[in-house]
């Protein structure tokens, strides 16, 4: 018969070294307080009690239903089973003593015992049994316990994911309207083609941001969509380079992670000079990062100022890297060598490279 999926049989191999250490303590114990019974056949009594008692308890328990989250039946099946391994310990156990007394030539040892000294071990096999009984107990409630919690993190960090995209989406697409709405009064034709490019645009993106993280290569070509539309209203003033190696193209980012940066760098970057620039998107890795980079040539604002004109963008990039990796992943804005500025994003490598 296979045994069930739970049965996880390092954690019962633990379970047994440390009965059988506990049986070898305790027939010491024993002997400590009855110095005239020799070590070896108290020795051998309690490991086969112990081993039986808690082979019956600790393997038995795998087979009921109610074990199958915390680790251990409920109510009276819990109640018979330890009864009914206490009782098998002490009547197969002490046969099985017996009889390995008698193979080892400590009969004689063995059978010295009196009456008084079956009362006492069955008393010390009650207690033991009772002892070890809850230590297991509240080891695998405890286990239960951990393993409760840590999913109720997971669920309340994918929430919150949840809800940063939902709010990342609506603030994307408003801004993009607003640009949609001042080339509308300049110039209606580049307003027509920004409209059918944001029409494209939407069908692309919204679809491919429903997911919480997708490849580097779909957060590459979503960027790619987004800056054909930004194109046809900043013409030649954009120039534009992604710089993404073939080796990282499938590392796993959350959805939209750039979208924000590149936008900032767009708007207060790029926009505010007449001839426009130059904005650069590369990834690397090092060091067991992946480090994603958002230059441009523009104005090269002051980073301070750059998060109070347009902290939301910033804040939702921040606090996703911060819900999915916590402190292995964080964001710098920095000027940048030979002007414009500089955003740095670094988060853990997955897969072989990492």
């Amino acid at each position: 018969m296979a045994l069930p999926a739970r049965f996880d049989r390092i954690a019962i191999l633990r379970n047994g070294l440390q009965v059988l250490a506990f049986c070898l303590a305790l027939a010491a114990l024993q002997v400590a307080f009855t110095p005239g019974r020799p070590y070896g056949p108290v020795a051998t009594f309690s490991i086969c009690i112990g081993m039986i008692t808690w082979a019956v308890i600790d393997l038995g328990r795998h087979w009921f239903p109610s074990a199958a989250e915390t680790g251990w039946p409920a109510g009276p099946a819990a109640l018979a089973l330890v009864a009914s391994g206490i009782a098998a310990g002490w009547f197969l156990g002490h046969s099985l003593g017996e009889q390995i007394c008698l193979a080892l030539g400590l009969f004689s040892a063995a059978s010295a015992r009196t009456e008084p000294d079956n009362r006492t071990d069955l008393l010390v096999t009650l207690l033991a049994g009772v002892v070890g009984t809850g230590y297991f107990y509240a080891q695998h409630r405890g286990a239960w316990l951990e393993q409760r919690r840590e999913e109720a993190e997971q669920l309340a960090a994918e929430a919150r994911l949840k809800l940063l995209e939902a709010q990342l989406e609506p603030h994307m697409l408003f801004n993009t309207l607003a640009n949609l709405r001042v080339l509308i009064g300049l110039d209606p034709a580049r307003a027509q083609a920004m409209l059918d490019r944001l029409d494209a645009f939407l069908r692309s993106t919204l679809a491919a941001s429903r997911a919480s993280t997708h490849t580097l290569q779909a957060e590459f070509d979503r960027l790619r969509d987004y800056l054909a539309l930004m194109a046809v209203r900043m013409g030649p003033r954009l120039q534009i380079s992604l710089d993404l190696p073939p080796s990282l193209a499938s590392q796993r980012v959350p959805a939209l992670l750039l979208q924000p940066l590149v936008e900032n760098a767009i708007v207060h970057g790029l926009e505010p000079q007449v001839g426009g620039g130059t904005l650069t998107v590369s990834a690397c890795a090092e060091g067991g990062l992946l480090h994603l980079a958002v230059r441009d040539s523009g104005a090269g604002a002051d980073p301070a100022t750059l998060e109070r004109s347009n902290g939301f963008g910033l804040k939702q990039v921040r606090e996703r890297l911060a819900t999915l990796h916590g402190s292995a992943a964080g964001m710098a804005i920095e000027p940048a060598s030979g002007g414009g500025t500089l955003a740095r994003l670094w988060l853990p490598l997955q897969g072989p490279r990492a």
